[in-house]
């Protein structure tokens, strides 16, 4: 409903919708450049992703090796990718949440990718 009864003015609201667009895609592209850390075995081993998800580093601490216990060091990895990658999903709802609110939430805008 438009107050005074007026008709929405599309041109505005199409521009609006592609700043918007170009908000969201701005804050991907700087989602994809950030790194976050994860780490298991109290820092034993350290996970990087970035904020999109990606793999970018792995440290393993020797004190972590063990040959005869490979399992717990599967473990600590697998454990230390998985919070690295909780903190890029945390770091993604910071920055892309408001921007997917202001368009509507994901309500299926016609010609835009949510």
């Amino acid at each position: 409903m438009i107050p005074g009864g007026g008709q929405p003015n599309m041109q505005q609201l199409l521009q609006q919708a592609q700043k918007m667009q170009q908000d969201l895609q701005r804050a991907q592209e700087d989602l994809a450049n950030t790194e976050v850390d994860g780490q298991a075995g109290g820092g034993l081993v350290q996970a990087t992703v970035t904020g999109a998800g990606e793999l970018r580093a792995l440290k393993i601490d020797p004190k972590a090796v063990d040959p005869e216990d490979t399992e717990t060091l599967a473990d600590l990895i697998v454990a230390a990718v998985q919070a690295a990658n909780e903190n890029a999903q945390t770091l993604q709802q910071q920055k892309l949440g408001p921007l997917a609110q202001g368009l509507g939430g994901g309500t299926g805008i016609p010609g835009l990718p949510f």
